[in-house]
């Protein structure tokens, strides 16, 4: 929802963001999330005619260049010095994005999705991420910004860059409903979090345990607990209130969580219920449901 006093504005026009990092880290989900903010993005552009491309730019759009070590006749000494000549200019700067990640996750990521590391194709993951890390750790080491994304899934990432990079117009909140277990803790980046645990568990009946809330049976179970349409409509009606009160204030992302024992039936009832009557409300919204994710996942 955009206010409509706000008044129209654009990106820096001036604004150039080079993004690198180590690969799975990250990269292609924030050039998109940057072209998705009004950026001109190329990824993958060979580094002999990067220079070329930022001398001759217009300036009437920002720009966003994707650079990592598989980038034709990459090198470090280049990108290093790339970065030191554009960096100084004073007109329009070069700033640098980075964006890391642990590389035990990016073992898991590249097992998940069973690629080969494009720094060792016939060799293994590790072997391509230690090379890649030894590589950049210099360009890290120049970064005007860094997101480790360890613990961030893409929705996470493309949030924290627009929070980076979006202009005030286009900063209109966004509201993100979680649900979780409490036994994997609690979600990152969560602003609120409400506790379910006292509503009545679809999970000690037998015939709803293999189900969860995203079912009607499941949030039929938990919305006839007499407790429940009180919790429900006072968490509703806190919201309301308050969400105009965040965008007076400019804040541009709220993420509210609900929990539950394992993360499959309460939780997910009550973030659908509260989604859908913000969604009711006029407000963006989003929804994620971890655990759900988790299992879906395994199953893959």
């Amino acid at each position: 929802m955009t206010n409509e006093s706000q008044q129209i504005e654009k990106p820096t026009a001036s604004r150039r963001v080079l993004v690198t990092g180590p690969s799975g880290a990250g990269r292609t989900t924030a050039i998109r999330a940057l072209e998705d903010l009004g950026y001109e993005a190329i990824d993958n552009l060979p580094l002999s005619l990067t220079p070329l491309l930022l001398g001759a730019s217009s300036v009437d759009r920002p720009m966003a260049l994707g650079i990592d070590a598989r980038n034709r006749d990459f090198s470090t000494a280049a990108l290093i010095e790339m970065i030191d000549t554009w960096g100084a200019d004073r007109n329009r700067p070069l700033e640098v994005l980075y964006l890391d990640c642990s590389p035990d996750v990016l073992m898991n990521r590249f097992s998940e999705t069973r690629r080969r590391h494009p720094m060792a194709p016939a060799e293994t993951p590790r072997d391509g991420i230690v090379r890649e890390f030894d590589l950049l750790e210099a360009v890290r080491a120049r970064a005007d910004m860094l997101i480790d994304t360890t613990e961030m899934s893409p929705h996470d990432l493309r949030a924290e860059i627009e929070r980076l990079f979006a202009t005030v117009a286009q900063r209109a909140l966004a509201v993100s409903v979680h649900s979780f277990s409490y036994k994997r803790g609690l979600p990152r980046g969560l602003d609120m979090v409400f506790d379910t645990r006292f509503l009545n568990n679809p999970y000690w009946d037998g015939k709803l345990r293999g189900f969860s809330g995203l079912d009607k049976a499941v949030q039929d179970y938990v919305a006839a607990d007499p407790r429940f349409d009180g919790f429900f409509q006072r968490i509703v009606e806190l919201m309301l209130m308050l969400l105009p009160a965040y965008v007076e204030e400019g804040k541009s992302y709220l993420a509210i969580g609900f929990g539950c024992t394992g993360g499959q039936h309460r939780s997910v009832t009550m973030t659908e219920r509260v989604a859908m009557a913000l969604a009711e409300g006029g407000w963006q919204v989003s929804i994620r449901h971890r655990e759900l994710e988790r299992r879906s996942a395994a199953r893959a």
